[in-house]
């Protein structure tokens, strides 16, 4: 078993099930994205493995032991999550939020040990807030902000992030700011890093591992070569898409897509694939 683990997981929000039946094994170490249409289960999927929403059944096992059964202090010092929009004073200085991350060590009176003040320090020197670390939130760029949210997350010392759309609205460039940083502090200190992304160019490149989900289910899973491919990209956005290697990554690149024909809905998948293969 992997350090994060589903089994047989259902999600449901009041009487309206989401994920009826899900198995996921995140791999150790890797960089994993989850993709998907728009009301997939994307997010619901994040919320069950972060202990956000608790499962109708079934179970989360983070380092072999069922989440829900976990204290949250215990999670926080093995698991650090953040979410799309994490609810703050924006008053607060980059380095009073990174020190947030602390919370799960913490005892007694809760002052910051020598050590807490270390990995704060080591944390915002990780993702280049140096120079902004006495800046109040609302004094910064997105990229900037995503960026001291990130630090936060560091500071917990976990082996394990997951991270809901950590590119939404921001521009490219800090688009590409945000997933290079998340690459390098996984190939620099082999954290475990689950995210839920829109774009599926990002995906493919910054990814070591897809889950691909539509209505709530798991459709296919494993390295992007496999994921991001014609037959795959039908099936599950509904899209006739042109993939083509990238150039300087060698990971697939959709290239252009147009929406499938709906006569062609009828079809069975197996005919399609067939003829979107010989293209």
């Amino acid at each position: 078993m992997s350090n994060l683990s589903t089994e047989h997981i259902a999600v449901a929000y009041n009487d309206h099930t989401i994920i009826e039946d899900m198995n996921i094994d995140v791999p150790d170490g890797m960089v994993t994205s989850i993709i998907g249409p728009n009301g997939c289960g994307k997010s619901t999927l994040l919320k069950a493995m972060s202990r956000i929403m608790k499962p109708t059944k079934g179970a989360v096992y983070l380092n072999g032991r069922s989440i829900h059964e976990m204290k949250t202090k215990e999670v926080a010092k093995e698991m650090a999550i953040l979410a799309q929009s994490p609810d703050i004073p924006q008053t607060l200085t980059v380095t009073q939020l990174v020190s947030f991350g602390r919370y799960p060590h913490r005892r007694g009176t809760g002052r910051m040990t020598t050590h807490d003040k270390e990995a704060v320090e080591q944390a915002i020197i990780d993702t280049g807030m140096e120079e902004f670390k006495d800046r109040s939130l609302d004094a910064l760029s997105g990229g900037q902000r995503q960026r001291a949210w990130i630090a936060m997350a560091l500071a917990q010392e976990t082996e394990v992030m997951l991270l809901d759309e950590p590119t939404t609205y921001l521009d490219m460039a800090h688009q590409l700011e945000i997933l290079e940083l998340l690459q390098e502090l996984n190939k620099k200190e082999n954290r475990t890093i689950v995210m839920v992304l829109h774009d599926l160019n990002h995906a493919a490149r910054f990814s070591d591992h897809l889950i691909a989900m539509k209505a709530g289910e798991a459709q296919d899973i494993g390295h992007p070569s496999e994921v991001i491919s014609k037959p795959v990209l039908r099936r599950v956005f509904g899209i006739d898409a042109h993939v083509v290697p990238d150039p300087r990554t060698g990971k697939p690149l959709c290239m252009t897509y147009d929406l499938v024909d709906r006569h062609l809905e009828s079809v069975p998948d197996t005919e399609i694939d067939a003829k979107i293969a010989r293209v």
